[in-house]
C-alpha cells in the first residue's frame, strides 16, 4: 500500500490557497484523489463549478463554503459533502488560517464562471 508521508506531499499554490496532494493517480490511487487545503485569513477563492462530488472535512480554522448560493459556515470536524455539477466557492473570512481536507474522484475538474476549465494537478 503507497504511503505518502507530509514532508514529500506534492504542494501546488493556486488563488491564494496551499493545496498539499497525497492521493491521487501518481501515488498509486486508481479512483480517489485527497489533499490538505490551507486557506490564509481573509482569502476568498473564485466560484467554481465541479464536476466531480467532493467531501470537504474542516481540520481547522473557520472557512466559508458556500454551494450552489447557500454559505455554510463550518468549524473543525464539520464534514461537507458537495454535489457533482454544484457552484463552489471557498473562503475563510477568520483572522486566522483554516485546513480542509478533500476527497474527490479522479479527473475532477473546476469550471471558471467564464468557462474556463481547471484541471488540478492534485485531482489527477
Amino acid at each position: 500500500m503507497p504511503v505518502v508521508r507530509s514532508a514529500d506531499a506534492d504542494v501546488h499554490d493556486l488563488h491564494g490557497v496551499r493545496f498539499a496532494s497525497y492521493a491521487r493517480t501518481a501515488t498509486g490511487s486508481t479512483e480517489l484523489c485527497a489533499w490538505r487545503g490551507e486557506i490564509p485569513a481573509g482569502t476568498a477563492g473564485p466560484a467554481h463549478t465541479i464536476t466531480r462530488e467532493e467531501v470537504f472535512l474542516v481540520l481547522s480554522g473557520s472557512p466559508r463554503l458556500t454551494i450552489d448560493d447557500e454559505a455554510h459556515d463550518l468549524s473543525p470536524g464539520d464534514v461537507v459533502t458537495a454535489p457533482a455539477g454544484s457552484l463552489l466557492a471557498m473562503a475563510n473570512p477568520g483572522e486566522g488560517p483554516a485546513s480542509v481536507w478533500v476527497t474527490t474522484g479522479v479527473g475532477l475538474e473546476a469550471v471558471l464562471a467564464d468557462g474556463t476549465r481547471v484541471s488540478p494537478p492534485w485531482a489527477r
